[in-house]
């Protein structure tokens, strides 16, 4: 089947060109590198990871519960508008709402193997190639991961959302090669990252979490990556230059935040114009998504700081956003996190199976005995 059958709406196009300029950059340069990028390299290789063996693709998803999560998450809980549903009704928007992310998940995934394979071109340092190039391959993995997701468990898929998609754009249109680290690395990966991690830990359903929690492993590494290359490159930069960054973040962050207002998808269900209105209403005054929404910048606010993009002006912006609380979670805490969660479920996944195998094997020894 044809991913564009899955399409609640119609993709424009069945590719998207994205012009792009700058250099491809060789370097000469083949001694060692940095030790903390080069060990992150190292990391990067050790970590790879194939998703048609790790991840049990036997677990059954229902596509109308795919997270297995109550509906007082829902935005329109409890209104008006959800009273008058039925219950279709109600279940196509439990669907909707799921396929809709991890559509976006899967778009995501396939912009930061575009940037991740970019930043090999482009980057001065031999070493940063090197780790790109690991990244790339994770990023491919992602992308076939949820794309599979999508089209077994799901069965429903949506395009690309405007504001990711012109924040890719903008991204891969500017010809500086750390743009594609603040606009991927820092930017739409942290808020990915943030967005799985609070998934991750809501749902009650083994297969997303399964799938949540291993990309979140490399995820981590990646924002690393992109933290360790532009703090070094951004001590350096004149005041001009660090200005057109932070510029480039505060209109990136508000690009990120009404992206997660998802009107598309209320437009696609079976809904007036008026009763659309009204659910995007409940979208900007529910509780939940207003925490949902800041607790996305828990990756990002606390990078740019790191960076060292952290003029009052930028605060301001993440002031003005209610996010700039964030800027004091620990990054280093939240990597190793993620690392423990993933190799926790592995654990419990393969001791599972390994002690269902045992039992299999004593009860066929039993059988043979009598």
């Amino acid at each position: 089947m044809s991913t564009h059958e899955l399409y609640t709406i119609p993709a424009e196009l069945s590719t998207w060109d994205v012009e792009m300029t700058g250099s491809s950059r060789f370097t000469w340069e083949y001694d060692d590198g940095r030790d903390r990028m080069l060990a992150l390299y190292q990391k990067g290789k050790d970590k790879q990871w194939d998703s048609v063996k790790r991840i049990d693709w036997d677990l059954e998803v229902d596509p109308y519960n795919v997270l297995g999560i109550p509906d007082n998450t829902i935005a329109i809980y409890g209104t008006p508008l959800w009273e008058r549903m039925g219950e279709k009704q109600r279940q196509d928007v439990r669907l909707h709402g799921a396929a809709w992310q991890f559509s976006q998940f899967l778009h995501g995934e396939q912009g930061a193997m575009i940037c991740s394979a970019r930043i090999v071109e482009s980057v001065p340092d031999l070493d940063s190639k090197f780790y790109a190039a690991t990244q790339t391959m994770d990023e491919a993995r992602h992308a076939e991961t949820y794309a599979r997701f999508l089209k077994e468990k799901v069965g429903l898929a949506y395009p690309i959302n405007e504001h990711l998609k012109a924040l890719l754009d903008s991204t891969l249109n500017d010809s500086r090669w750390d743009m594609p680290y603040l606009g991927m690395q820092v930017l739409i990966e942290g808020l990915a990252l943030a967005a799985f991690g609070v998934m991750r830990d809501i749902t009650t359903k083994p297969l997303p979490k399964q799938i949540l929690a291993y990309v979140m492993q490399d995820e981590a590494r990646h924002v690393a990556f992109g933290r360790m290359a532009l703090r070094d490159y951004y001590k350096n930069l004149s005041e001009a230059e660090r200005r057109e960054r932070e510029d480039f973040v505060i209109e990136g962050c508000y690009l990120m935040r009404d992206r997660l207002r998802g009107r598309e998808t209320w437009e696609a269900l079976d809904l007036s114009r008026q009763e659309v209105d009204e659910a995007m209403r409940c979208v900007d005054e529910s509780d939940y998504l207003k925490l949902f929404r800041s607790l996305l910048f828990s990756r990002i606010v606390p990078c740019v700081k790191d960076i060292g993009l952290w003029s009052p002006r930028l605060q301001q912006a993440y002031a003005d956003m209610g996010v700039l609380d964030m800027a004091g979670q620990s990054l280093e805490a939240l990597m190793r996190q993620d690392e423990e969660i993933a190799d926790k479920l592995d654990a419990e996944r393969f001791a599972q199976e390994e002690t269902e195998r045992h039992e299999e094997v004593a009860a066929t020894i039993a059988l043979a005995a009598d």
